[in-house]
């Protein structure tokens, strides 16, 4: 299953994807399910993250790697992929992209994910899509919102 969100936020494409570390990683995170992030290494290929999800009575790993990273001229991007995942997932690749568009930026969540069973792919897709959309106001308040005057604008 798919989900593609983009973001648009004031800034250059470059000194926007330079704040994509750990500090914004903790600040993305939904406050559901509560995690805790056990590790956390960066954006570059062979970099690995951590994250312990506190669920209601369990506690679920999810331990990723990224894959690929890279720039141009207009963008940068790297590339997360799972390797031990909560219980309700069996796939995850997640694009993050940030793109110049003008005098302001683009940032873009481009997930592939699969769960277990089809049918549970399907049925998570709401709640999948919702941790990723509860980024976009946190990306405007972070990175100020196209047209403002500065970061945190």
């Amino acid at each position: 299953m798919k989900i593609y969100l983009e973001t648009e936020v004031a800034g250059n494409f470059q000194d926007v994807f330079a704040q994509f570390d750990q500090s914004l990683f903790e600040q993305l995170a939904p406050p559901f399910p509560p995690v805790e992030l056990l590790r956390f290494d960066g954006s570059r290929p062979g970099d690995e993250y951590l994250i312990e999800l506190k669920l209601p009575l369990l506690q679920q790993q999810w331990h990723g790697r990224i894959t690929e990273a890279g720039a141009n001229d207009s963008e940068c991007w790297f590339v997360d992929e799972g390797l031990r995942m909560p219980f309700f997932l069996a796939f995850w690749h997640h694009r993050h992209t940030v793109r110049q568009q003008g005098d302001h930026c683009v940032i873009i969540d481009d997930i592939e994910y699969r769960a277990p069973f089809s049918w549970l792919t399907v049925l998570l897709y709401p709640t999948m899509w919702a941790q990723f959309a509860y980024r976009k106001p946190l990306y405007r308040k972070i990175f100020g919102r196209p047209g403002s005057v500065g970061v945190g604008s």
